[in-house]
C-alpha cells in the first residue's frame, strides 16, 4: 500500500456512515440539531477565539507606542518571553487534562479552563511590570489547553456524523475571527495617548471566556463520556434528541448507540485510564508519532513568525509606519478567515491526506519564494539602493501562506485528532498534541526574534528544511481517516477482529429493526384485508 495507508488493517465497514448519508434533510431542518449547533458556536467553536486573540494583540501590542514605553520596550530574550509565556502557562496544565475530562466530563472542564482564563486576562490589564505580565499570560495559556481538549472533543461526540467533519474543521476558523477582533481592537486604542492604549486590549481578552462559562450548560453532555460513567440511559436519550430527526430515526440512533457502547466497551477492556495507554501497543506507538508531528507542524511551519513578529519582519522590508502596519496586521487577520472557512467546508469532499500533502507542499514552495525575496530586499536595503519589487514580492508570500497553511494545519488539526484517537485515549492523545504543540510554540516564540535579529533572511531557511521533512512524514506516515465514523476508527491500527465485533452489534440491531418493519408491515396488511372482506 502506497504512503501512510499502510498497516491500517482495523478500519471498520462505514455501515453508519453509509446509514448518515443516507439522510436527506439538511441540519437546518431539524429543530433540536440547529440548536445544538448555535450553542456550539459561543462555547466550543469559541475556545480558540482566545488564542487568536492572544497571538494578534500581542503581535499588534508591539507596536503600540505606550506598551512599548511601560515595559521598556523589549528586546530579544525577553520579547521572546513574552510572547511564550502563553505557550509555557499550557504545557504546565497539560499533565492534569485527562484525569480533569474523566472526572467531571466535558461541559465541566471547559468551565473551568474559562474561569481561569478570566482571572488570567484581569491580571493582565491590570499589569504593575512586565513580570506580573508574563505570569498573567502563562495563567490565561494554563487555562485555554484544558478548553481546547474537551471543546475539540465535545463538538465531535456530539455532532451528527454527517456534519461532524465540517464542525470539527470549523474550530479552528474561530482562531481567525479571534485574530480580527484584537487587531481592530488594538488599531483603534493605538491613538491613545495613555496606558490604557495597550490594558483595553488586554482586559478586553476576558470576552470569549465569558461566552463560554454563559452558555457552556446549554449543551448536553457527551453522549460517550455518559456510556463510560454507566448513564447509558441518559445518553440514548441526547441521541435520540438530536440524531433521531431523520426519516429512519430510530433505527440510526438504536444502531450508532450499539455501535458506541460495544467499541467503548471493547476500548476500556484494555485501556488502564492512564499515560501509559499511549505507548503500550504499536497502533498507539504510532498515533503517539503522528501526534507528536502534527504539534510540532502546526508551529513550526513558519506561522508563529506572521502572528506574533509580523511588525519586525515588515519594518526588515521598510514598512515602519505604525498605522499602516496596524492595517496589514488586520487585513491578513480577514484574509486568513476567508481561507480557513472556504477550506473547512471542503473537508466533506477532499480526503485527509490530498489535504494534508496539498498544504506541505504549497508551504515549502511558499516559502522558498518567500526567502528568496526576503534575500533580495534586505540586500537591496543594507546597500542603500531599496528593491520595491522585492518589497511587494516579499509581502505578497506572506499573504500566499495562509490559503497554504490553512488546507491542513488549521481545516484538518482538530478533525484529524479526534478520527485518528479512540474515545478511551482522545483527551490523552489531544492533550498529546498540544504537548508539543505548546513546546514548539514556546520555543519557536521564544527563538523567532533572536534568529531574525542575529541572521535576518537566511533565519528563514531552516522552516524551508523543516518543511521539505514534513512533505515526507505526512506521505509516508498519516493515515487515510476520510469518509468514516469515530468508532468506526476507533481501531484502525489494531487487530480487524475488534472492528469486526463493533460491526457485529451494529449489524444485529439493524436486523432486529428490520424484522420488526416487516412483522409491522405483514401485520398492516392482514388488517387491510379483514377490513376489505368486512
Amino acid at each position: 500500500m502506497a504512503g501512510g495507508t499502510a498497516g491500517e488493517t482495523g478500519k471498520s465497514d462505514p455501515i453508519i456512515s453509509r446509514l448518515a448519508n443516507e439522510d436527506k434533510k439538511w441540519f437546518y431542518q431539524k429543530p433540536n440539531l440547529l440548536y445544538l449547533y448555535l450553542m456550539l458556536f459561543p462555547t466550543c467553536m469559541g475556545i480558540e477565539l482566545t488564542s487568536g486573540f492572544d497571538s494578534q494583540m500581542i503581535n499588534a501590542l508591539q507596536i503600540v507606542p505606550f506598551w512599548k514605553k511601560y515595559f521598556g520596550d523589549p528586546q530579544g530574550a525577553l520579547k521572546g518571553i513574552i510572547a511564550a509565556a502563553y505557550s509555557l502557562g499550557a504545557i504546565l496544565s497539560l499533565p492534569f487534562i485527562p484525569i480533569i475530562n474523566d472526572k467531571f466530563g466535558r461541559r465541566w472542564s471547559i468551565f473551568g479552563g474559562s474561569v481561569i482564563m478570566v482571572i488570567g486576562a484581569l491580571v493582565q490589564g491590570f499589569s504593575v511590570h512586565v513580570g506580573m505580565y508574563i505570569v498573567a499570560r502563562m495563567i490565561l495559556g494554563f487555562g485555554i489547553p484544558t478548553c481546547i481538549v474537551s471543546g475539540s472533543s465535545l463538538i465531535g461526540e456530539l455532532a451528527y456524523p454527517k456534519e461532524r467533519p465540517i464542525l470539527t474543521s470549523l474550530f479552528n476558523v474561530a482562531y481567525f475571527v479571534g485574530q480580527i477582533i484584537a487587531a481592530a481592537i488594538c488599531f483603534g486604542t493605538n491613538n491613545i495617548q495613555s496606558d490604557w492604549a495597550w490594558r483595553i486590549p488586554s482586559l478586553l481578552q476576558i470576552c470569549p471566556s465569558l461566552l463560554q462559562i454563559t452558555f457552556v450548560f446549554f449543551l448536553p453532555e457527551s453522549p460517550r463520556w455518559l456510556i463510560t460513567k454507566d448513564r447509558s440511559d441518559e445518553a440514548r436519550a441526547i441521541l435520540e434528541k438530536y440524531h433521531g430527526e431523520s426519516d429512519r430515526g430510530a433505527e440510526f440512533v438504536a444502531a450508532e448507540f450499539a455501535q458506541m457502547q460495544t467499541t467503548i466497551k471493547l476500548e476500556l477492556e484494555a485501556s488502564k485510564k492512564s499515560w501509559t495507554d499511549l505507548f503500550k501497543t504499536a497502533g498507539m506507538r504510532r498515533r503517539v508519532l503522528i501526534t507528536t508531528m502534527l504539534g510540532l507542524f502546526t508551529q513550526w511551519s513558519g506561522n508563529t513568525l506572521i502572528s506574533y513578529y509580523l511588525g519586525d519582519l515588515l519594518k526588515m522590508i521598510g514598512f515602519v509606519d505604525t498605522t499602516y502596519v496596524q492595517k496589514i496586521n488586520v487585513s491578513i487577520a480577514c484574509w486568513s478567515l476567508v481561507c480557513g472557512a472556504t477550506v473547512s467546508l471542503l473537508v466533506t469532499k477532499i480526503r485527509r491526506r490530498v489535504m494534508y500533502l496539498a498544504c506541505t507542499i504549497s508551504l515549502l514552495l511558499c516559502y522558498i519564494a518567500w526567502t528568496v525575496s526576503m534575500e533580495r530586499a534586505q540586500t537591496a536595503a543594507q546597500a542603500g539602493t531599496p528593491n520595491n519589487a522585492a518589497n511587494i514580492a516579499t509581502l505578497f508570500f506572506i499573504y500566499a501562506y495562509s490559503p497554504c497553511y490553512n488546507m491542513g494545519y488549521n481545516a484538518l488539526t482538530y478533525t484529524y485528532m479526534v478520527e485518528v484517537w479512540p474515545y478511551a485515549e482522545r483527551s490523552s492523545g489531544i492533550a498529546f498534541f498540544q504537548l508539543f504543540g505548546r513546546l514548539a510554540g514556546f520555543f519557536t516564540t521564544f527563538v523567532n526574534p533572536i534568529g531574525l535579529n542575529s541572521v535576518g533572511w537566511k533565519y528563514l531557511i531552516s522552516y524551508c528544511c523543516w518543511l521539505a521533512y514534513e512533505v515526507v512524514f505526512v506521505y509516508f506516515f498519516f493515515p487515510e481517516t476520510f469518509g468514516r465514523t469515530l468508532e468506526e476508527l476507533a481501531f484502525m491500527f489494531e487487530d480487524k477482529e475488534l472492528a469486526d465485533q463493533a460491526n457485529a452489534a451494529v449489524e444485529k440491531v439493524l436486523n432486529q429493526q428490520n424484522a420488526e418493519t416487516i412483522s409491522l408491515g405483514g401485520e398492516k396488511g392482514r388488517a387491510e384485508v379483514r377490513e376489505n372482506v368486512a
